[in-house]
């Protein structure tokens, strides 16, 4: 492995650079609340060679997400179910947007 392929990796989201612990020091949270989330399945870690678990930086994005709910008061459960509702929403409006245009075609232009 190169260097450039090390430098690469970090800057890719979905690439498991965080440790449990450094992934909660870095949410300000502890490892029982990542270990929550990803029980609730709204993330869920890969694994090291050594069965330890390892975030992305998307993955941290998304636990921060729960973290600012479960700080307002909502239980961590319907917070999980929350994003993963959003986050469906958003998939849904994205693909409802597309086959807008698709179905639409371009749009003859009109002068005047």
């Amino acid at each position: 492995m190169t260097a450039d392929d090390s430098i690469g990796r970090l800057e890719d989201d979905d690439y498991p650079a965080y440790t449990m612990g450094r992934a909660a020091e870095i949410l300000g949270t502890t490892p029982g609340f990542l270990r929550a989330i990803g029980e609730a399945r709204l993330i869920t870690p890969l694994r090291s060679e050594g069965g330890h678990r390892r975030y992305s930086r998307y993955q941290l994005r998304v636990a921060a997400r729960a973290r600012e709910l479960v700080d307002q008061g909502t239980p961590i459960e319907a917070a999980c179910r929350i994003i993963i509702l959003e986050d469906q929403l958003e998939e849904a409006q994205r693909i409802n947007a597309e086959y807008r245009r698709t179905v639409a075609g371009p749009r003859p232009s009109t002068t005047v």
